[in-house]
């Protein structure tokens, strides 16, 4: 049975709807993200579960029982906030003490739950340091402590990485692993990063306008998308896209292809969007079985340290490649090189919905 399930939630704050129907379920120690944009509805899907908003609508089952209306006290659950939110005049041991004496926790039992957490999240050498002394990574680690401290059964995590460096967000992305492997606890993550969500969750719940649109597994969301949303909200470099119309029944014409490419479920005439993610276009060479070729000219090189992104133009078409560092090296703005992609590695979405299409015929 799924530990928790959250039902078709509306909040609204006046005329502003922040959610509308939102329905997904998470399963008992599962890691679960919700990926989407700001103001898509990510915090206060988050914090209707915990129970700090008030629903229109809608129902959260948590561990078999309705926990909508119930205290937050009493959920079950704790919330790791986008700003830490800790006691600055507090040592980092009184910040992991107080839920607990808040809770009634007898003393002894809270110095050996503060010492666990402490050990568990390698900050014992801070718990007599204010939390003002500690640095970024530190800082987010007592904020994870003391939301586990408790032992909460889910732990609710709204966009905690935001305020760090890339090289913390990297080492606390690992850290959230494997804090989630050696606790075994429900986690509900949300972001606007697609490479933590893609890294991090088990599955993944896609949000748009106070909507779930799509859940699924990262691989299955990345290789089949169902729509130009989804598509464009995971990948990186971002997929490519180009707007055409079928030539005929089941076939496909590119600006940038001498021959059409043959398609399935398609009408003549009608318009769709051609997705083509950069890692499925590479340097054209003899004896690629499938590939369909065609020049371009180097417009821009984005170097990333062992990957670079090339923009490469076909036409009046701008596509985006990947390329190893050592093989971009080799290339510098305004070369023309030969590229190809194998048809079958396209996506084909009908123009006007955005929904994903039939798809490219075996060849």
């Amino acid at each position: 049975m799924s530990d928790l399930k959250v039902q078709n939630l509306r909040r609204t704050f006046g005329r502003t709807v922040a959610l509308e129907d939102i329905t997904f379920d998470v399963g008992e120690g599962e890691f679960f993200c919700l990926l989407g944009p700001s103001s898509s509805g990510k915090t206060t899907t988050l914090r209707s579960i915990a129970g700090l908003e008030m629903l229109d609508k809608g129902k959260v089952l948590f561990a078999g029982k309705d926990v909508t209306d119930a205290p937050v006290q009493g959920r079950g659950m704790s919330m790791i906030f986008q700003t830490f939110a800790l006691y600055p005049h507090l040592t980092v041991r009184a910040n992991f003490a107080h839920p607990l004496e808040r809770d009634g926790v007898s003393g002894s039992e809270i110095k050996k739950r503060v010492e666990e957490v402490a050990e568990l999240l390698r900050v014992s050498h801070t718990l007599d340091r204010k939390t003002t002394k500690l640095s970024g990574g530190e800082q987010q680690r007592v904020a994870i402590g003391r939301a586990i401290v408790r032992r909460p059964k889910l732990l609710l995590l709204d966009e905690p990485l935001t305020n760090l460096d890339a090289k913390l967000r990297h080492d606390m992305r690992a850290e959230f692993k494997r804090l989630h492997r050696e606790l075994g606890m429900t986690m509900l993550y949300a972001t606007p990063d697609q490479l933590e969500a893609l890294t991090m969750g088990e599955r993944v719940g896609v949000i748009r306008d106070g909507k779930v649109v799509v859940v699924g597994a990262p691989r299955d969301l990345y290789q089949t998308p169902d729509t130009t949303y989804v598509a464009s909200m995971v990948g990186s470099p971002p997929i490519n896209f180009v707007r055409t119309n079928a030539s005929g029944d089941n076939e496909l014409r590119l600006p940038f292809l001498d021959e059409p490419v043959a398609a399935q479920g398609l009408a003549s005439g009608q318009p769709v969007t051609i997705g083509i993610r950069p890692h499925d276009v590479s340097l054209y060479q003899e004896g690629m079985p499938h590939a369909r070729q065609f020049r371009a000219r180097v417009h821009l090189t984005e170097p990333l340290g062992d990957v670079t992104i090339l923009d490469i133009e076909a036409g009046q078409t701008v596509l985006k490649m990947v390329l190893r560092e050592e093989v971009a090296a080799r290339y510098s703005v305004g070369d023309e090189i030969r590229v190809a992609f194998d048809p079958r590695e396209l996506h084909v979405f009908d123009q006007s919905s955005g929904n994903r299409l039939g798809g490219i015929a075996a060849e």
